[in-house]
């Protein structure tokens, strides 16, 4: 009790993928499909050292459920439905592996029927039962053994040979086969680092460094200390505009610093400071800023984050972009992302948030006879060597993915995060202050609509930015999106129920009772407790 820490389970670059690797296979940018962006899986080390050093349950105790599901599947959701429905013909050419499993008899699976994953299940058996014949050498040793059969045994040797062997076209219009390594998958470790920390008012907030976005919530929050937000009132056209301003610039610091801290020298005590955010504070005004501005931590400010066009270097790639890639749901929206949130509390007082994502089936094809895919976050990677997460060899990609954990007097007190790449650090942080500020409940803070600035470059391919664009829940008053285009803000409105799906779990201080809540948006995340 009283500590927090972060787990980094994301996993690296090809140790064959490098900057020069590209430029002599003319790769001008990584797509964000196929083989190319795959990292290590990481989501299996993960949960097992989370379980070594803070679980009570065995790995097979915890993956009971996932295989019940696998084997005897899943209802449908319409979400998944209509994606499906959409996206058949592309996974048919493109993806045969996805086809066969995700259209039983060449069929859309309609909402409610059942999807059944037998290969799934049989690799999360395989990790199961090597724990079960390992017990005898303690706990600790026995998920090491559930881990191993993944990253160093029949599962890893799986994943190489067939991703090496079967090569699939991506949006640059190449057919390319993974360049990860068994040696890849048996380097790769989750490890235990420190939280990035911040207070607001009586609270501690926490976030994972800058191989994550979550740096950026922190710098917002800092930005936000400067301001009266109660007396301006809840998203009032002065709140909202206050809101979409610091997150530009905390989002171009981003653009500017973050990347993988043990390759990328980020100044995150400067960004952080109180003296940095009251010198930043100054450049909001009363109208949109249509600029790219990060700030001078005391050596210039970076060129290469200056300007919109992040891939100014890579315009012929952007060129050859196919007319199939600019209709594919992958880069439709480049800043919505897709993702999961997991957030969890117990009676003892712990807390744990989580946003695992990556293995997603519309951009990358299943692994015949495992029944997962792998990831595709190398596309965050920049091919400017001069730039912070640009790309090398095991590596951690600057990911979306940002889970939050608050404590108050050392205790924990709130989890919470969302699905929605680049807008997760402005969705949550809505979230967040409709209940410290507002004093609204969680699904009061959960449900009200949010705006979302666009306005700086996409982590995801292919990177575009739409400056001074605001995406805006048709919900909001129209008197105060009307204001805000008056003071310069692109409107663009948004359906009513459409960013995120933030949940989260609140821990009440004097009566130890837990409180939990989830959005209805898109009707797939749900709150229990037992």
């Amino acid at each position: 009790h009283g500590r927090v820490y972060a787990i980094s389970g994301l996993g690296f670059s090809p140790a064959a993928l490098s900057i020069p690797w590209c430029r002599d296979h003319g790769v001008d940018i990584i797509p964000g499909d196929g083989y190319l962006p795959a990292c290590v899986p990481a989501v299996v080390g993960t949960w097992a050292l989370a379980l070594k050093r803070f679980g009570t349950m065995g790995f097979g105790q915890v993956l009971a459920p996932a295989i019940e599901l696998a084997e005897n599947g899943f209802p449908v959701y319409p979400g998944l439905h209509e994606h499906l429905a959409a996206t058949r013909d592309r996974y048919r050419e493109v993806y045969p592996s996805t086809y066969r499993l995700y259209y039983p008899g060449g069929n859309v699976p309609e909402v409610g029927q059942l999807l059944v994953n037998r290969d799934l299940a049989g690799t999360l058996n395989r990790m199961a039962d090597a724990e079960q014949a390992a017990a005898g050498k303690g706990r600790s040793a026995s998920i090491d053994a559930a881990s191993d059969v993944f990253y160093k045994g029949p599962i890893a040797e799986r994943i190489v040979a067939y991703a090496g062997s079967n090569p699939v076209t991506d949006a640059l219009g190449s057919l390319r086969t993974a360049l990860l390594s068994a040696g890849d998958l048996a380097r790769w470790q989750a490890a235990v680092e420190a939280p990035v920390s911040v207070n607001w008012r009586d609270l501690q907030v926490h976030k994972c460094s800058t191989w994550t976005q979550g740096p950026v919530f922190c710098q917002q929050l800092r930005l936000l200390a400067g301001f009266d937000l109660t007396a301006m009132g809840h998203n009032s056209e002065t709140y909202l505009h206050t809101l979409i301003e610091c997150a530009k610039l905390a989002f171009a610091d981003r653009e500017a610093y973050y990347g993988d801290p043990l390759f990328d020298d980020v100044p995150l005590d400067r960004l952080l400071s109180v003296a940095y955010a009251d010198q930043r504070r100054k450049l909001i005004g009363p109208i949109a800023s249509d600029q790219m501005r990060p700030g001078d931590v005391g050596r210039g400010i970076p060129v290469y984050a200056q300007s919109f066009d992040v891939l100014a270097d890579h315009q012929q790639a952007i060129g050859r972009l196919s007319d199939q890639a600019g209709r594919d749901m992958t880069w439709a929206n480049p800043h919505a992302g897709d993702t999961t949130q997991l957030d969890a509390a117990d009676a003892a007082g712990n807390m744990v948030a989580a946003t695992p994502s990556g293995g997603w089936i519309r951009s990358s094809p299943l692994i015949d006879g495992l029944g997962f895919c792998l990831g595709t976050r190398g596309q965050m990677f920049y091919l400017n060597p001069n730039r912070p997460s640009a790309l090398a060899p095991h590596k951690r990609p600057r990911a979306t993915l940002t889970p939050t954990l608050v404590t108050r007097n050392g205790q924990a007190y709130m989890a919470f995060g969302t699905p929605g790449g680049d807008s997760q650090d402005q969705t949550t942080l809505q979230f967040f202050l409709n209940c410290t500020v507002f004093g609204m409940n969680l699904q009061e803070a959960a449900d009200a609509p949010t705006v979302v600035s666009n306005h700086f470059p996409s982590s995801f391919y292919p990177r575009v930015a739409f400056p001074a664009q605001v995406s805006a829940e048709d919900r909001l008053p129209r008197d105060v999106l009307n204001a805000l285009a008056k003071r310069r803000h692109e409107v663009k409105l948004a359906a009513p129920w459409s960013h995120g799906r933030v949940m989260g779990i609140y821990r009440d201080p004097a009566s130890g009772v837990l409180h939990a809540a989830a959005s209805p948006r898109e009707q797939i995340a749900y709150a229990m407790g037992w």
